[in-house]
């Protein structure tokens, strides 16, 4: 039951909402074929193969994830407010208990952090110790492995056996592409029996209701689908139209609450409100900016760590200079610096949301009579 609701609640985060998968039973008893439908999704929609091979690829060179691109959600999460079937947290939750997550998690944060710092000491000290002795000129010295295998040759079996399971891996990648219009077009099969089975099962419930209709729209059985469309189409714009106007009410009032709020500032008060709010409008046409840049500077992917020297003509080992870093190189620094923009938008961003539940709070507690609210 627990491997069911696992792989349930996973396909549901995934954006995968198919009603009659998550309304499967906990035993596993049946939903072959729904499993089957999930399946074939997850390979179309996440390139699950190919996720597989990268996460099983041997690395012999000193690799890191680098990754500056914007976070944007998926369109099957956007707008999403129902929540996950058969999970989620429980109505009543203290908070004491969320606090202690969150000073633990930022305990583990901590610690990781510093490990991974005294990871990069370590792998700058093999990188520095063992420069010149790589026979290829773009690289000029040895990754971790290498250097684990100069001093235990004895281990190069285990990555041998790696190596050829990674190329068998790959060859049935090579067989799985060649069958894959196969598997997709018995996949359309498998879709239009179930669609042909859904309708059967529609027609036999609507059997009675259809009984009950008069003899003129009997005979046009696609005039009565019709008129059903445009009927919830119709009661669909009509609530879309009630909200919009009720949005639109309420934008009205909060502005008009802005315009009340500005005239009753004093002159000097005003003063110092529009240079705060030019300064915030820079910040944001900043932002603006380095958004709409260009895609080039978007770094995603892995890539490997290579020490550079500060003097690109230093003599490296076997008499040979380095050569020029390829174009698919990318420096630390510049990543440092893609960074630090990121962080510097992001602090803003919380800043400017503190401020604003600090006025909610504010003025949550006008409207307490008797309470005294002390800030933390």
């Amino acid at each position: 039951d627990t491997q069911v609701r696992f792989v349930k609640s996973a396909l549901w985060y995934h954006g995968y909402a198919r009603p009659e998968l998550h309304q499967l039973p906990a035993d596993g008893s049946t939903g072959s074929r729904e499993l089957l439908l999930a399946f074939s999704w997850l390979l179309h929609r996440l390139g699950l193969l190919e996720q597989l091979l990268a996460r099983n690829r041997v690395k012999t060179g000193d690799e890191t994830s680098v990754c500056t691109c914007e976070d944007n959600l998926p369109n099957s999460q956007e707008g999403t407010t129902e929540a996950a079937p058969e999970g989620g947290l429980e109505d009543r939750v203290d908070v004491r208990y969320l606090q202690w997550l969150n000073g633990r998690l930022r305990f583990q944060w901590r610690s990781l952090h510093a490990q991974h710092q005294e990871q990069c000491k370590l792998l700058h000290k093999i990188h520095l110790f063992t420069s010149g002795s790589h026979m290829d000129q773009s690289l000029g010295h040895f990754s971790v492995t290498e250097t684990d295998l100069v001093r235990q040759p004895e281990n190069y079996k285990q990555l041998l056996q790696l190596l050829e399971s990674e190329t068998m891996q790959l060859e049935a990648f090579l067989e799985w592409k060649q069958l894959e219009p196969v598997y997709w077009q018995w996949m359309e099969t498998v879709l239009d029996n179930m669609a042909e089975e859904g309708n059967l099962c529609e027609s036999q419930d609507a059997h009675v209701e259809k009984r009950r209709l008069p003899e003129v729209t009997s005979s046009c059985p696609w005039a009565d689908n019709l008129t059903g469309q445009m009927d919830r189409l119709s009661r669909d714009l009509m609530a879309l139209q009630d909200q919009l106007q009720q949005l639109i009410t309420q934008r009205k009032a909060a502005w008009w609450e802005k315009v009340m709020a500005r005239e009753e500032l004093q002159k000097e008060g005003f003063s110092a409100t529009a240079r705060k709010i030019r300064e915030s409008v820079k910040l944001k046409l900043r932002d603006l900016s380095s958004l709409h840049s260009p895609k080039q500077n978007e770094m995603h992917g892995s890539y490997r760590l290579v020490l550079r020297n500060k003097h690109p003509a230093t003599k490296m080992g076997f008499g040979q200079s380095v050569s020029k870093e390829p174009v698919s190189a990318v420096s630390a620094t510049e990543v440092i610096r893609e960074l630090q923009m990121r962080e510097a938008s992001l602090q803003r961003e919380l800043e400017q949301l503190r401020e604003e539940c600090r006025q909610r709070l504010e003025k949550i507690a006008e409207g307490l009579e008797g309470v005294i609210c002390i800030s933390p």
